[in-house]
């Protein structure tokens, strides 16, 4: 529960938004996995029940114990561990979720989701969220030359065909020394996505 000290996004009271409610965060294999942390930590302090899911890849940037400690909960990292019940997790996981985000979402993730592909825990659970009354939030985060790519374009188009929210992605410095569209939103623009569409 939040401790009643404001927690403000973009002019939002964030806690007013979020205390209480449980928030998956999918987490997948780029760089920008460290804006992620702040953005799980953002949501903790406000009071969201927060369960983060990753990708082997993801646990390649940033340790779980990193989320666990943000979150102050179990991290998912594989679709065959059960974590805290003997139920089908991605069930239980998807069913809790007040909002679905899945930040950084690369455009290996794009594509899964876009062709309903299961293979982790991350593209699992999302599988088995309710599009039509649980919002799902991506947040796309890849090269400038990956994402003008035909085959990212076209899983765009199919996500918000299928009911998805795309954040960004915005135009600037990337890890790979270019300049260009497909940096990851910054997390408080993300962070006011996620209030948005519990308002």
């Amino acid at each position: 529960m939040s401790d009643g000290r404001p927690v403000q996004v973009s002019g939002v009271d964030l806690a007013g938004r979020v205390d209480g409610k449980a928030i998956v965060v999918g987490v997948t294999g780029g760089i920008a996995c460290y804006k992620t942390a702040h953005i799980v930590s953002r949501l903790a302090q406000a009071g969201a029940k927060v369960s983060v899911l990753m990708t082997d890849a993801a646990c390649r940037f940033v340790t779980p114990l990193t989320f666990q400690a943000l979150s102050g909960r179990p991290v998912y990292t594989s679709q065959w561990e059960h974590v805290e019940s003997s139920d089908p997790q991605h069930i239980s996981l998807a069913r809790s979720a007040a909002v679905l985000l899945i930040a950084p979402c690369t455009m290996d993730m794009m594509a899964k989701l876009a062709t309903g592909r299961t293979d982790d825990v991350v593209s699992l659970v999302a599988s088995a969220v309710d599009r039509s009354k649980q919002p799902c939030l991506l947040a796309p985060s890849m090269n400038a030359v990956m994402w003008n790519q035909p085959a990212t374009q076209r899983a765009l188009n199919q996500l918000i065909e299928d009911g998805f929210a795309i954040v960004g992605p915005d135009a600037g410095w990337q890890a790979c020394r270019t300049d260009g569209v497909g940096r990851m939103s910054e997390p408080d623009e993300i962070l006011a996505a996620v209030a948005a569409r519990l308002a």
